[in-house]
């Protein structure tokens, strides 16, 4: 084999480690963004057909892109006022369950931007935003979205709710759930809406709704 052929392996072998080693430090590499993205990893698998490669290039581009954002702090009086709000909502779902997923929607939307994310309106980038940073709780909030946007039923409505309200709770927080916590909130979160079907909720959303599901 002449020197000349043997460089241009050597050169052809250095490109593609370069290139491999930089997809990986752009995303962390597969196992890395399993772990940042956990269920979130596998639905952009899915949106891509199963095409793993591709996905993993979708959610390191968001890493890339959104990685680095800082959120920003709440002050107590806006922190309060958020919190009322949502329970406004809650209440509201009792009489006008629609209305109701539409105002949690928008008020989602305007907190996450308060905390520094995309603006609502770009709902895609939004989302994407908050997929790095949020990732076990974005799933209820595109559900919620969708609820708002289409005739679903009542108990799809309230499922929405309870499933979005992880995310509330992440982003008025004073300071950020671990993953752990972000997990056991989930949990909480199935087994509130879980009880709420026996008329058991532990918040006024779940439980007035319970008392006139009969309805």
């Amino acid at each position: 084999m002449s020197t000349v052929v043997i460089i241009a392996l050597i050169v052809i072998g250095l490109a593609t480690l370069l290139y491999l080693g930089r997809g990986r430090v752009r995303g962390g590499g597969g196992h890395g963004l399993k772990r940042r993205f956990g269920s979130e990893y596998g639905r952009a698998v899915a949106d891509h057909d199963g095409d793993i490669k591709a996905a993993e290039q979708e959610l390191g581009e968001r890493v890339k892109e959104h990685g680095s954002l800082t959120e920003l702090p709440l002050s107590p009086e806006i922190r309060e006022h958020y919190m009322t709000q949502w329970a406004a909502v809650q209440e509201q779902f009792v009489e006008s369950p629609q209305k109701a997923v539409i105002e949690a929607d928008a008020l989602l939307a305007r907190l996450a931007r308060d905390r520094g994310f995309p603006d609502g309106e770009r709902f895609d980038e939004q989302i994407a935003a908050l997929s790095v940073h949020h990732s076990h709780h974005v799933q209820g909030y595109r559900g919620m979205h969708a609820a708002a946007r289409d005739q679903s039923g009542t108990e799809e409505m309230r499922e929405a709710m309870v499933e979005a309200r992880g995310l509330f709770e992440a982003l008025v927080g004073e300071q950020p759930a671990d993953p752990d916590r972000r997990d056991a909130s989930s949990r909480e979160d199935r087994d509130a809406s879980s009880r709420a079907d026996q008329g058991h909720a532990p918040w006024p959303l779940a439980r007035r709704h319970a008392k006139g599901s009969s309805t």
